[in-house]
């Protein structure tokens, strides 16, 4: 495929940083800063969580991961005590947490305060980080909003003292953008330094990386994800002198894919994978429903631990999780669930013939070997310097992953599929919510699908946060029906996105949101949209919810009904946006 990439496009900065003066940074900040001790650490005599993984792996355990982090830091320790001693009184173990930050803790400390908020934990101070894994034996695991957002070596330090290994969320770097921050390049250095201040611990420390949150996301072929382990892998182990390990799960709802990745990853990853996060894709407002689907990705997970396993926790989660952060006692009964289910399923896995499977994996790890050697020779050519980690961090950044797998992607150049390729081994993720479009836009009458065609509507899509699936299905069915799309990507501020639609002269707008922040950007954008004297509807579906100010929960609600008052017309479902575009295009041919 021919090169399509030149260096002045992708870093058109007269002068980048200095790598390797970050890296003498990142390192010699570990002669003052270190692992501090925790009772997981001492409990298990282990001096790190890493060395825990390979020991449990060897005796055949399955390891439990649960997510927990209320905006209240009182709570969120209170739940660090209670989910192990409960867990611990009925004979089972919860290895590890992962503990939602908010993504406010993504800005630098000195900034965070009037910056938005989601409805995870905030820490205000070092101490409070201690505080929270001082709690029980559970290995801390800090995931969102630390390593890749503009506060990363802050936060890396102090995790690191609080006596975390496991830290991240690298996958993040690629994808997310904090509102209101766009010096993408310090958030790359200081990535940069926290990961070469974890490689120069004494323990080894972690670099967690959620594919399914990283430019891995958006891929179609899960070969070109198992590249990205590679890649990941050469920046992080070879140029960083650090330990980088991968979680993915959330959009493997096919069971066969799934376990296919899983064997993948094992046979290219040097250090134990952090966690396989549940299939939560395959959940929906129908918590009976959500039974089966925990059930089901569950046994695949623990028998893909059993019989070649990677390291990886699996992760029950509570079925409300669809619709909000779950309570303390949902992730307990959850738990519960998943350690009887896993010894209800102990002798099961000695009577599968693997074959098939693993013939699958052989074909993921031959094509993510080759979207990473097509990467390499891209950006070599492209003026790309591969053996620094900083300008390989933000040219994978910068340049997108659908862009990534458009030129280097292991599959056939194909004609009409999307990325331009045929996947080697398709990822169901995206092929999921394309299937879901083609649906709504199936079961519509014709004649109003015409209609709407004919209307020749010009449509802004974005999102308010780096969660694109809902905004894939709308572009989907936007797509089916002949409405062109203005793309107003994801993670856009409000203010940008109200002077973009006014440029773009469009005549609707459709955001997804995710949580906890969609009232604070609409009321903000239809502010800006009246100031730039624009009026468009606005239409927003997703995870719309919020944690009330003065909450004692820390549980956010739902905010459907005040997001209406300020004069966005909510969409629980796309069938909604669909009623509006026809009664639209009834105006229009009046």
């Amino acid at each position: 495929m021919a090169l399509k990439l030149d260096r002045a496009t992708v870093f058109p900065e007269a002068e980048l940083p200095d790598a390797a003066a970050l890296l003498a940074e990142g390192r010699k900040m570990a002669e003052t800063v270190k692992v501090g001790a925790s009772p997981f650490l001492k409990h298990y005599g282990v001096s790190s969580e890493a060395q825990y993984k390979r020991q449990q792996a060897e005796a055949g355990r399955v390891m439990m991961h649960a997510q927990i982090g209320f905006r209240d830091p009182a709570k969120s320790r209170r739940a660090y005590a209670e989910v192990w001693e409960k867990l611990d009184k009925a004979g089972h173990r919860v290895d590890r947490y992962g503990i939602c930050l908010d993504w406010s803790m993504g800005y630098p400390r000195a900034q965070r305060k009037d910056m938005p908020r989601g409805t995870g934990l905030i820490m205000q101070e070092i101490e409070d980080w201690s505080a929270m894994t001082s709690q029980a034996p559970v290995a801390p695991h800090y995931g969102d909003f630390v390593i890749g957002t503009p506060a990363g070596y802050e936060n890396t330090i102090a995790a690191l003292l609080s006596g975390a290994t496991a830290i991240g969320n690298l996958g993040q770097y690629f994808t997310f953008r904090q509102p209101h921050w766009d010096d993408d390049v310090f958030t790359t250095a200081e990535a940069v330094k926290a990961i070469a201040l974890a490689g120069a611990q004494p323990a080894e420390v972690l670099i967690h990386s959620n594919l399914d949150d990283g430019f891995a996301s958006m891929f179609t072929d899960l070969a070109c994800s198992l590249g990205a382990i590679l890649v990941e892998t050469h920046i992080v182990d070879n140029l960083c002198g650090a330990h980088v390990a991968h979680c993915f799960g959330n959009t493997f709802s096919r069971p066969y894919t799934r376990l296919a990745f899983q064997r993948a990853s094992q046979r290219v990853s040097s250090a134990p994978g952090t966690m396989v996060y549940g299939a939560t894709t395959m959940y929906g407002p129908n918590h009976a429903a959500n039974f089966a689907a925990l059930a089901s990705y569950l046994r695949l997970d623990a028998y893909g631990q059993r019989t070649k396993p990677s390291g990886h926790a699996v992760n029950p989660v509570p079925v409300t999780e669809a619709e909000r952060i779950p309570d303390i006692e949902e992730i307990i009964d959850v738990h519960m669930f998943a350690n009887k289910l896993v010894e209800l399923e102990e002798p099961l896995h000695s009577l599968s013939d693997d074959q098939e499977i693993d013939a699958v994996a052989d074909q993921i790890v031959a094509g993510g070997h080759v979207f990473k050697d097509n990467l390499f020779k891209g950006f070599t050519e492209a003026g790309i310097d591969t053996n620094n980690p900083l300008e390989m961090f933000l040219a994978i950044r910068r340049i997108g992953s659908k862009r990534l797998e458009e030129l280097f992607g292991p599959g056939r150049p194909t004609e009409g599929r999307l990325r331009g390729r045929t996947p080697v081994v398709r990822a169901n993720s995206i092929e999921q919510v394309e299937e879901a479009g083609e649906g709504y836009i199936a079961r519509m009458d014709p004649a109003v699908r015409e209609r709407i065609r004919k209307a020749g509507f010009r449509a802004c899509l974005a999102t308010t946060d780096v969660h694109e699936y809902g905004k894939i299905l709308v572009e989907t069915v936007m797509r089916g029906l002949g409405v062109e799309i203005v793309d107003g990507g994801t993670s856009i501020d409000a203010n940008d996105l109200a002077a973009f639609v006014k440029a773009e002269k469009v005549d609707l707008i459709a955001l997804s949101s995710y949580n906890g922040v969609a009232l604070g950007f609409v009321s903000e954008l239809k502010q800006e949209m009246k100031r730039n004297g624009v009026d468009l509807p606005v239409f927003i579906g997703g995870k719309l919810n919020r944690i009330p100010d003065g909450s004692n929960t820390s549980l956010p609600v739902d905010v459907s009904g005040e997001l209406t008052e300020a004069g966005a017309i909510v969409c629980p479902d796309v069938a909604v946006l669909l009623d509006r575009l026809a009664d639209m295009s009834r105006d229009s041919a009046a």
